[in-house]
């Protein structure tokens, strides 16, 4: 009997079949296509992790243990692949001397490496300029003492007679911040910055340097031994994370306090987990509304046959089949409307991972991959079932044959159109986004060092509850003017109808509820493409910015400390490609006892090399506050943090300590507190200041620069930075902002959100088309009786076109409209929820108007070839479209 069935709507209700399994495999192929997201992403930010350490480990040798016995553990360790012994020694100076002159620089490292540290850590090393292997300088050490390949320092350490070595090369450490780290100590007792000056040097060499000042004091010089591991970790950074850090303390416990373990690796997945988290909760944020609003399309094409259905059931009842029977055959329907649609949807989620992600699977284990297949093809099987099966055994129970032969849109309004629900659900939603967009919210907790990490859940009821009670909104508002606003409807239509306008008006108020629900997925389609993408393109803006605040404008060009190069130099910077040049002072100034960073800037030309945001300001824009430096020199802008912790209010005097270049001793200059910098270019996160540079030359008697600001026009940034590197030499470090694009910002950012962005904007659009035209073309393929009965009653081609045109046109303008206002609403509070991924905050967000008009393009043609179709069906002779009906 199933079969049977089956057979006769394959025959006769085909399309009715495709659109509902069509709808399956659109939520299907989302969760499955988010899931290789999700997969992909956690684990691309593992591998990423991995390979942005130079040194897995760094293994200190405690005080009174053997190195060559600690040496020997860490061989034998789990997952240990390489170690190499390397020797720190501190120094108290190096002097060069070159040209007639004698440069000497304060305290710095001394390290021994061993033959092959190079090749067996690559990125720890860069070469610059000699030879990669022996006496090597790093580039800062270079530029302070003026020396270059072939120069003689002489190396002074505590307790040993200076010696002189021979520079080889000329090099830079990518990683100095790690490979200088106090091995142990918490991440708030680490060093602010690495050493200035430092010197590698052959292990035999080091060595014999180092011998009398091991003798006459063994804690003077320390063994670290450097580990790289390939173990297998798990794909996860979480799970990745638990597995390193759990090694590194088993080592710890197995050499029995004898070494502590520098764990840079477990650093570098504590920070990728917490990525994962993000990419997770944008999965919900952004996937789960595609994923609900593709059932309930897949719910409007099957409901949109259900009087179709009703009248099949009443038939079938009539000619003796039991409730039961029936029951079943809706079932059949429905397991074979969720499985071909749920594998579609697999396969199509497996050509999406493919072109996203360059990988099909659905997930990075076998386990995984089942769990997502299962879940996926579960969904669609649910959603197969409450589209299909529950209508029709609700409508066995509840409509009896007379209602089911009749076409009147029965029923009462829902209670919840009648006690407001919508109204509450927004009210809610707009207490819980208030609550989880305040300034001490933290979306995610991932506390440095503990495995443990959690989100706050309970912030996606505001979007979520929005969305829901807009939708309910947008339903009760259209079903109200469509059931009392019959005479202007007919008005608007007349133009369409002719004669025709008060039947047409009365049509639509009759059917009301169809149509309502048709214009409610509509705005909820446009709202969840406008949302979806408003988003993305935030994203992509503040990584923007985020590169732009780092690395200062499009090239930077920074002094090195202890060179005096003035603001006349920025003439000798201006090579092909440059457009301006903007020098910017950069000192360091104690107020109390704090040190923090200042810079002095130019007010009337800074802007011209990078963009200053208003909201990087607080107490006046930009532009006023760059005024305010520029009427008033002793001015200055402080840092939020500064403000709390010295209780400064507008006006009030700061008296700064800076070096004054006349002597050696601090100066105090009176600054007039003018306003707060959250954010500025090159400057920190943190704490610093923003004043005058021709006051702060005036006070310290030196108009020294640290860094030009090179605007290229946002092009070529490449190019520029190469000629700048080949004009400079080592004497400056030059970057640009195409190589800062790819370290700052999160893991999310440059590696998978463009996947992510791709997949959600493509279904997008689907759902958009499919909300408007498939819709629209099934309900008004439902009426094909009613056209040939007007057709019989005299009703003319031109004004059945224009009854079919007219419910597209209703249905179009409510639902954009109503689509535009939720998604506006729906953009602000994700941006504001979801602040903690973008860094810096949004000042505004960006509304990707080509993409945008391209789904209301998409949407309105689907639509509109729907009612095409529609008049074109009703031109056939009415005596055959009712004996085939």
């Amino acid at each position: 009997m199933i079969v049977t069935w089956l057979k006769g709507l394959i025959q006769h209700r085909r399309g009715r079949l495709l659109g509902t399994a069509l709808g399956v495999a659109l939520a299907v192929a989302l969760v499955a296509a988010l899931g290789t997201f999700l997969t992909a992403s956690k684990s691309t930010m593992t591998s990423r992790a991995v390979r942005s350490v130079a040194v897995d480990w760094q293994v200190e040798v405690q005080p009174g243990a053997d190195p060559a016995t600690v040496l020997g553990d860490v061989r034998q360790a789990p997952g240990v692949h390489t170690v190499q012994s390397v020797g720190f020694a501190r120094s108290t100076g190096f002097r060069a001397t070159s040209g007639g002159t004698t440069q000497n620089t304060g305290p710095g490292m001394v390290l021994g490496l061993p033959d092959g540290y190079q090749r067996d850590f690559p990125a720890e090393i860069r070469s610059l300029t000699g030879l990669a292997h022996g006496v090597l300088l790093a580039q800062q050490t270079a530029a302070n003492l003026h020396a270059r390949v072939g120069d003689t320092v002489t190396v002074e350490l505590p307790g040993s007679k200076p010696a002189a070595v021979t520079v080889a090369g000329v090099i830079d450490l990518p990683q100095a911040d790690s490979l200088f780290q106090k091995v142990g100590a918490p991440p708030q007792s680490q060093p602010t910055a690495p050493p200035d000056n430092v010197l590698l040097l052959p292990s035999t060499t080091f060595a014999a340097l180092t011998a009398q000042e091991k003798t006459s004091d063994p804690a003077a010089v320390t063994t670290q031994i450097h580990v790289r591991r390939d173990g297998a970790l798990p794909p996860d950074p979480a799970a990745a994370y638990t597995t390193v850090t759990g090694a590194a303390h088993n080592l710890e416990a197995h050499t029995a306090g004898g070494a502590l373990v520098g764990d840079n690796l477990g650093a570098a997945l504590d920070a990728a987990r917490q990525d994962a988290l993000y990419a997770q909760i944008l999965f919900l944020f952004l996937g789960v509304p595609g994923v609900v609003l593709a059932a309930l399309l897949t719910a409007s094409v099957a409901g949109a046959g259900g009087e179709r259905r009703r009248r099949e059931q009443a038939l079938l009842r009539t000619r003796g089949m039991r409730a039961g029977q029936v029951a079943a055959a809706a079932a059949g329907e429905a397991l074979a409307v969720g499985l071909c649609g749920g594998l579609v949807g697999l396969g199509i989620a497996a050509l999406t991972g493919k072109l996203a992600f360059g990988a099909g699977s659905f997930g990075a284990t076998t386990a995984s991959a089942v769990g997502w297949f299962t879940v996926a093809l579960l969904l669609g099987l649910g959603i197969a079932c409450a589209t299909v099966l529950v209508p029709a055994v609700r409508d066995l129970r509840s409509v009896s044959l007379a209602e089911a032969r009749s076409d009147v849109d029965r029923g009462r309004s829902a209670w919840w159109m009648r006690f407001g629900v919508d109204f509450l659900l927004i009210a809610v939603a707009l207490l819980v986004f208030q609550a989880s967009s305040g300034n001490q919210y933290a979306l995610v907790l991932a506390p440095e060092g503990v495995a443990a990490i959690s989100v706050s859940y309970w912030a996606f009821l505001g979007p979520a509850l929005l969305w829901l009670g807009s939708a309910l909104l947008l339903w009760r508002l259209v079903s109200l003017a469509l059931a009392h606003g019959r005479g202007p409807l007919a008005r608007v239509v007349r133009p369409l109808t002719g004669t025709l306008a008060g039947t047409t008006a009365a049509g639509m108020s009759r059917r009301r509820r169809p149509l309502a629900r048709a214009v409610v997925l509509l705005a909820l389609a446009v709202s969840f493409a406008a949302s979806t993408a408003t988003f993305n393109a935030t994203y992509r803006q503040q990584a923007e910015v985020d590169a732009q605040l780092t690395n200062g404008a499009d090239v930077t060009v920074t002094q090195s400390p202890g060179t005096y190069v003035g603001p006349d130099a920025a003439r000798e910077l201006a090579v092909a490609g440059v457009r301006h040049v903007e020098p910017v002072q950069h000192r360091f100034a104690y107020v109390g006892s704090d040190l923090q960073d200042l810079y002095g800037v130019r007010p009337s030309t800074i802007t011209s090399a990078t963009s200053l945001q208003d909201a990087y300001f607080a107490g006046g824009t930009a532009t006023s506050l760059m005024a305010t430096l520029a009427a008033r020199p002793d001015s200055v802008l402080v840092s939020e943090e500064t403000v709390k912790d010295f209780q400064l209010a507008p006006g009030d005097t700061l008296n700064l300590r800076l070096q004054d270049s006349r002597s050696t001793a601090l100066r105090t200059v009176p600054f007039r507190y003018a306003g707060v910098v959250k954010e500025f270019p090159t400057a920190p996160s943190d704490s610093f200041f923003v004043a005058n540079a021709s006051y702060v030359a005036q006070a310290t008697g030196s108009d020294a620069i640290g860094a030009f600001l090179v605007d290229t026009g946002g092009t070529g940034q490449k190019d520029v930075a190469v000629r700048l590197h080949h004009a400079l030499g080592t004497s400056a470090t030059v970057t640009d902002i195409t190589q800062t694009r790819s370290t700052v910002g999160s893991s999310l950012t440059s590696v998978d959100l463009s996947g992510l962005t791709r997949i959600e904007l493509v279904f997008a659009v689907l759902l958009a088309a499919g909300a408007g035209g498939i819709v629209l073309a099934l309900g008004l393929a439902e009426r094909r009786r009613t056209f040939a009965i007007a057709t019989v009653l005299g009703a003319s081609r031109r004004q059945l076109r224009g009854l079919a045109l007219s419910e597209a046109g209703v249905m179009t303008a409510a639902g954009l409209a109503g689509g535009v206002l939720i998604g506006w609403a729906l953009s602000e509070m994700l941006v504001k929820v979801l602040t903690g991924v973008f860094d810096p905050p949004p000042a505004s967000i960006a509304v990707p108007w080509a993409y945008l008009v391209l789904t209301v393009l998409v949407a309105v043609a689907a639509i509109a070839a729907a009612a095409v179709n529609a008049t074109r069906r009703a031109t056939r002779p009415a005596v055959e479209e009712l004996r085939d009906l």
